[in-house]
């Protein structure tokens, strides 16, 4: 009878483990049944949208908060460099300063992808870790007018400064900005700031 109990028991506890969802592995708040189906109708639609339906789409995200953030979590893991750029933009569109943690443990496979790497960067910053501060620097360095533009909007949203960068301006007057992103980052590691972010100072180039 008692091995019978302890059977039961068992089966129960991995009942209990086989039923734990995605919301219990960081405790976040578990949507409705409701809210659950309009998320995961949205993450099935995510790889098929494009341009103003895709931002839409990150700001629904958002605006959901808690109950999607394990759902967005595992799309940065995501193949598809649009698909996890679209998840971690989400994630850091909602400001929430405890995805910085979840984040860091995410299982990156499109991280060498500068779609990824910019907007991975640009969500690390906008939830208060300035540890990836020097890849929107590197940003500013593309050849795509777009992606600079990109990267000097974050880069101004968190430190209310430009360096007088213009994403459209000409090839020497960048490099020069440049040079002054990246001392100014080496000068704020002193403070703590931007631990390890960036790199050496270094001269500013002659025309």
């Amino acid at each position: 009878m008692k091995l019978r109990y302890l059977g039961l028991a068992t089966l129960a506890l991995l009942a209990s483990c086989a039923s734990t969802s995605k919301e219990d592995e960081h405790d976040w708040l578990r949507p409705s049944a409701n809210l659950r189906k309009q998320i995961e109708d949205q993450v099935t639609r995510l790889p098929w949208t494009h341009g103003i339906e895709r931002i839409e789409q990150i700001a629904w995200f958002a605006s959901v908060g808690e109950p999607a953030y394990p759902y967005l979590l595992e799309l940065c893991s995501d193949p598809r460099p649009d698909v996890a750029a679209c998840a971690v933009a989400a994630l850091g569109a909602t400001g929430d300063s405890r995805l910085v943690e979840p984040l860091h443990q995410v299982q990156w496979t499109t991280d060498t992808a500068p779609a990824v790497r910019y907007e991975r960067a640009r969500a690390y910053l906008r939830l208060g870790d300035w540890s990836q501060i020097g890849v929107l620097v590197d940003g500013l360095e593309s050849e795509d007018s777009w992606t600079r533009a990109l990267c000097l909007a974050s880069l101004k949203e968190s430190t209310r400064i430009d360096h007088d960068f213009d994403p459209s301006g000409e090839e020497q007057a960048r490099a020069e900005a440049v040079v002054r992103w990246r001392n100014w980052i080496a000068s704020r590691q002193n403070e703590g700031l931007v631990a390890s972010a960036g790199k050496a100072p270094v001269e500013t180039p002659k025309r």
